[in-house]
């Protein structure tokens, strides 16, 4: 099947086979990265990008599902050469440690604090419910996904 799908403001148009996933297709067809996969499941959300404005699990997402859909993908987030507040909190608040859930926490952070600069601790735990970190006690992701609110919202985190 033909598919074109814009990830990070670009139109990728690709000939693939119909069970291809959204991860595989940005991974494999245009060689973005930073998504990465850790489950195949919807398990653990390293594989959260945005589609159509709306954090999604690429995994449990066909691309052609995503045919005519703008994609952002953590590689998509940055602009101008400057962290975007999110990928800056988490530098900041040392929100990681190894990196391989770091991109899926990001993704779900900027949605899920959109609009919320002062979002609780407790309203972030339960937000990222479907996002898994193997490395942490998760206390210093909670504290960059605040700072994170804040500096989104324009103030300083």
């Amino acid at each position: 099947m033909r598919v074109t799908i814009s990830v990070n403001g670009r139109e990728h148009a690709r000939d693939i086979a119909p069970r291809t996933l959204l991860v595989d297709f940005i991974r494999n067809e245009i060689g973005l990265t930073g998504t990465n996969i850790g489950c195949d499941t919807s398990q653990c959300g390293a594989c959260t990008v945005h589609m159509d404005g709306r954090a999604v699990k690429s995994c449990t997402v066909l691309a052609v599902q995503a045919d005519g859909s703008d994609v952002t993908t953590i590689e998509g987030l940055a602009a101008g050469g400057e962290l975007h507040p999110m990928q800056q909190a988490f530098w900041d608040e040392h929100g990681l440690q190894c990196g391989f859930c770091t991109p899926g926490m990001i993704m779900a952070a900027v949605k899920l604090v959109e609009g919320t600069p002062d979002i609780s601790g407790d309203a972030i735990r339960h937000g990222l419910e479907g996002n898994m970190c193997r490395c942490t006690g998760y206390q210093n992701i909670v504290n960059a996904i605040k700072a994170g609110a804040v500096a989104m919202a324009g103030g300083e985190s």
